[in-house]
């Protein structure tokens, strides 16, 4: 066991942006500590966007069976088996938490197995059990992401007949009937994935529309899409109550009537993992929320305790955690040179059709840069021109006319993350309409569309 003043950073965390730090720091010489007390790679690997993605990919299978009588196919009838996906997908995870134990040992970096608690600006509590240790570092890194919440039993009598996302994965019998509750993207992710593989999904959702913050015309295409394969999407609806019976959870809504599901799906927030970690007592400056209050630089009120990822409420992605966490180390123990730049941070939803965007939605960039141009079309794939489905694709540009800047894409399509990750290097590099213009596309792909579209629509 090291001694207590063997460390230069101890990071409290094992997911995505401590394991990078650790093994950034690591790699520059540092001494380096990471505290964990669950399985290694966080929310990510563990309970998020890797098992999601998995799950989504299963949800596809259905339609693809389908789909492929208009190819010329002929399939006997498919049967979906949850404990299969639920084993293979476990088998996963545990190997890439073997993955990050040993990258985080190939870089000399401690792991230690426990309960950390920040005792001061350069003191760690480990609690292993009943034993414990205590540690000493020149810096402490905060890096335990954030958690589902569930309301308080006063706004939800029967709350603990919900579930959050941390639970979804691994539920001991298949939903036949899921209510999801919740309008962000975890939500509408779920609400297709289980409908994908066969469930009765019925999502609810107190705002006029699901998806707030991402473009009017992405969340109004997708809401419709969502709909038309087979998701009862309620706007406007709320729940008040729910109730154990026999043939199962009674979902009362807030105006009146009722729904029965097999299992109700809380998807309406996150808030960070700072809950017993000591910050507040030791002094670090903590906001309403929880999230530690930070600087441009990462550095907490107590300059020798840093905090990067979700616990810091900033942008709640993977590789922003990443991103953020490659700066801190390079203050730290490099030349402090590299900055996280948060414009034009690509991103992707994984609802059926996938959502992908860059840069401004179209009211953000009508607010910032006053005059712009609206370029949209509306299509349905060559896929399904023989698939037999009624999906259809949407892409959309937004351009500042000042400066003729590409400053918003988002597409809704199969594979939209993968398309719009391209077109996120040509916006960072300036890429304007008359750039979009004058590249040839590739014939026939859905990305073309972003190459040929001449005419603004507003």
């Amino acid at each position: 066991m090291p001694t207590e003043s063997e460390f230069d950073l101890f990071v409290i965390g094992g997911g995505s942006g401590g394991i990078r730090a650790a093994r950034m720091a690591a790699q520059r010489g540092a001494r380096v500590a990471v505290a964990e007390c669950g399985p290694l790679g966080g929310t990510c690997v563990n309970v998020g966007c890797i098992p999601k993605k998995l799950y989504s990919f299963a949800a596809h299978f259905s339609e693809a069976f389908e789909e492929s009588h208009g190819f010329g196919w002929a399939t006997g009838s498919a049967q979906f088996d949850w404990p299969t996906l639920k084993r293979n997908r476990a088998a996963e995870i545990t190997r890439l938490n073997g993955i990050y134990a040993g990258l985080l040992s190939a870089s000399g970096v401690t792991l230690l197995h426990g309960r950390a608690r920040v005792l001061g600006a350069n003191e760690v509590e480990l609690r292993i059990g009943e034993q414990r240790e205590t540690y000493r570092a020149k810096n402490i890194l905060v890096a335990t992401g954030g958690q589902p919440v569930l309301p308080e039993v006063t706004e939800l009598p029967g709350r603990e007949l919900a579930v959050t996302s941390d639970d979804i994965f691994d539920l001991p019998v298949f939903p036949k009937r899921l209510v999801v509750v919740g309008g962000g993207y975890i939500a509408c992710e779920f609400a297709s994935i289980f409908r994908g593989l066969g469930a009765e999904v019925t999502q609810l959702y107190r705002g006029e529309q699901v998806l707030r913050g991402f473009d009017a015309d992405v969340r109004t295409f997708v809401a419709a899409e969502m709909r038309k394969k087979g998701v009862d999407l309620r706007l406007g609806a709320g729940v008040t109550r729910l109730a154990h019976t026999a043939d199962g959870i009674q979902v009362q809504l807030r105006g009146g009537g009722e729904l029965m599901a097999d299992t109700v799906l809380y998807a309406t927030g996150r808030r960070p993992h700072t809950a017993g970690l000591g910050l507040a007592e030791a002094g670090v400056a903590l906001s309403a929320s929880g999230a530690v209050m930070v600087d441009d630089q990462y550095s907490s009120s107590i300059p020798s305790i840093s905090a990067v990822g979700d616990v810091i409420e900033r942008v709640q992605l993977t590789p922003v955690a990443l991103a953020e966490a490659m700066a801190l180390v390079d203050r730290l123990f490099g030349e402090g040179r590299r900055r996280v730049d948060y414009t034009l941070i690509p991103t992707a939803v994984f609802t059926n059709p996938s959502i992908g965007c860059v840069g401004l939605n179209e009211a953000d960039a009508r607010a910032k840069f006053g005059n712009v141009r609206i370029f949209r079309a509306d299509f349905r794939a060559l896929k399904h021109t023989l698939s037999g489905s009624s999906e259809r694709t949407l892409v959309k540009l937004i351009v500042d006319v000042a400066s003729d800047r590409v400053v918003g894409l988002h597409m809704v399509g199969a594979d939209a993350g993968e398309v719009v990750q391209g077109f996120a290097v040509a916006m960072r590099a300036g890429a304007t309409k008359a750039c979009f213009d004058s590249t040839i596309g590739i014939h026939p792909t859905m990305a073309e569309e972003f190459v040929t579209m001449r005419e603004a629509v507003a």
